[in-house]
């Protein structure tokens, strides 16, 4: 009996640890479909939706791996220059106005980027779905007609994140996250990301809008636009750097 109690157990240790793998393979892949595998530069629109206002804003992005990013502002014309650099774990912003490059503190990755409401800690940690949480696959479910696995992310002991919990919703055919819910330590949903216009671009099927709604601001939310995206370019990791982040464009 001692001895059927134990394969059981062995099996199902197994099988879990299987299950497990596989989330996190599929959530590994959903990441790279939109990063590239080794790097990507994109074009992108960015609205913010308020109840009485909103604006736009324009900007170009580059990515090589998960550790590498700089972003630069292209419009509107009084924030035109702007630029924002990413390197591992640490951010630093460049403002032409005042001719002067900052190291964003820990204390402002929760504060929205640009008024958004992406934060700069939702730039800052790109690789961070896939190092950060431990994958599981939590059921299946459809999202706008394309089946999905519905993924849940817990965080890793002492992994340097500011949600409780992530739960994903990923196609079967072509790895895209259609759906993400974001909750804090005490498990209440804070936003939730919604991604739509699956089309053929930068020679991928992948979705070119993505909608940000906090769960505790009714009517606010912020809709990004994919217009151009190019994946796995030449980017050497000079590009990258304090220098070039007052003079990219």
């Amino acid at each position: 009996m001692l001895r059927i109690l134990l394969s059981a157990i062995l099996i199902l240790t197994n099988a879990w640890a299987a299950l497990s793998q596989n989330a996190t393979d599929i959530v590994r892949k959903a990441d790279e479909k939109m990063r590239g595998e080794k790097s990507s530069y994109s074009e992108m629109t960015m609205r913010i939706v308020r109840p009485k206002w909103e604006r736009s804003i324009s900007f170009k992005s580059w990515s090589k791996g998960t550790e590498l990013s700089l972003v630069y502002i292209t419009d509107p014309a009084k924030e035109k220059g702007q630029a924002f650099l990413k390197i591992k774990r640490e951010m630093w912003s460049w403002n032409p106005t005042i001719n002067r490059t900052v190291k964003l503190p820990p204390s402002m990755l929760s504060q929205g980027w640009m008024g958004s409401d992406f934060t700069n800690d939702d730039l800052l940690n790109q690789r961070s779905i896939v190092v950060d949480y431990i994958h599981s696959i939590t059921g299946t479910e459809n999202i706008d007609g394309e089946e999905c696995w519905k993924i849940t992310l817990l965080p890793k002991p002492n992994a340097p994140v500011v949600w409780g919990k992530i739960v994903m919703w990923i196609t079967k055919k072509h790895y895209l996250i259609l759906k993400s819910e974001y909750y804090d330590e005490d498990q209440i949903l804070v936003k939730t990301e919604l991604a739509s216009q699956i089309k053929q671009i930068g020679g991928r099927t992948i979705p070119t809008v993505y909608e940000l709604l906090p769960a505790e601001e009714p009517g606010n939310k912020t809709i990004v636009e994919l217009n151009k995206i190019e994946f796995n370019i030449n980017i050497n990791d000079s590009f990258f750097s304090l220098r070039n982040l007052t003079q990219a464009r």
